[in-house]
């Protein structure tokens, strides 16, 4: 059986002290688990590496040779651990994220540059895909959906401020169709469909009476990127259900008209998602402190 590292640095601490009393201090052990140790590195290699009396401790030649050698060894060996100490409170490497599209625009992409700015040894890496996705499996550390996606076994924390759907859509549409009243009286209207990644056709949410409205709307556009939604809205392709932020400037300006704002669904929070471990890469505990911080 080959020597361990523990019974090699316990030779070395000996070699170099010449003495097991200042080797057991150097090490924090007993002078008796020095000797234990240098007892089986010899066996092993079935050579004598020190004279030893009551009095001192020498190397033999093969214990001078075997110090020389191995002391370097040990050096680099010791420098590499304090290498990774301090990465351990420094964060460092890449930060791999899976994120829907409307939250990288939403979400991530005005906080990043705050992020690498504090963290400048850290790469983050965004995909931006609609899929739910299997970080584990796929290689992320960590992903951002709504709080109702994510599976039970998934640390969450919640990232941004809550978000709303709304309707909207260009004044032009609304003077020549009518502005409807109820969400039932979209499906007299052309409204732009949401295809989800799984093929499914979105469904639009509204509050009635506190109670859940769910109206499976038609219209001649569909798409799975909300910018092209907006862009139709905007042209006066129909009625568009996107997310409240995105539309913010050009409900400002008049270009979109907000509709049936009396029935919008509450609010939803995005979540950033990991799983649970003990001991997380750094660059994710640093993005996490980073957004619980925000």
């Amino acid at each position: 059986m080959s020597p361990d590292l523990h019974e090699l640095d316990a030779f070395a601490a000996l070699a170099r002290h010449r003495s097991f009393r200042k080797a057991a201090d150097e090490r924090g052990v007993s002078a008796s688990a020095l000797s234990h140790a240098l007892r089986g590195l010899e066996e092993r290699l079935g050579v004598r590496l020190l004279h030893r009396t009551t009095r001192s401790v020498t190397p033999t030649e093969a214990g001078q040779r075997l110090l020389a050698r191995l002391d370097p060894a040990l050096r680099e060996v010791a420098e590499a651990l304090a290498d990774v100490t301090a990465l351990q409170a420094e964060p460092v490497g890449t930060l791999r994220l899976n994120v829907p599209r409307a939250a990288a625009r939403l979400l991530l992409a005005p906080m990043l540059a705050g992020f690498v700015a504090a963290h400048p040894r850290v790469q983050v890496e965004v995909v931006a895909d609609d899929r739910l996705a299997d970080i584990v499996g796929d290689g992320f550390d960590a992903g951002i959906r709504f709080g109702e996606s994510l599976a039970g076994d998934m640390v969450a924390v919640p990232i941004g401020p809550p978000q709303r759907f709304v309707c909207v859509a260009a004044p032009d549409y609304l003077a020549a169709r009518g502005v409807p009243q109820a969400p039932r009286e979209l499906l007299g209207h052309a409204c732009i469909g949401r295809r989800f990644p799984s093929g499914n056709l979105y469904a639009w949410e509204f509050l009635a009476d506190a109670q859940p409205l769910r109206i499976e709307v038609a219209g001649p556009l569909v798409f799975d990127d909300d910018a092209l939604m907006i862009q139709a809205a905007r042209d006066g392709a129909g009625i568009a259900y996107v997310y409240e932020a995105l539309v913010r400037e050009d409900s400002a300006a008049g270009r979109l008209v907000i509709v049936l704002d009396a029935w919008s669904a509450p609010p939803s929070r995005f979540f950033l998602y990991y799983p649970g471990r003990r001991h997380l890469p750094t660059a994710l505990r640093a993005f996490v402190d980073f957004i619980r911080q925000d």
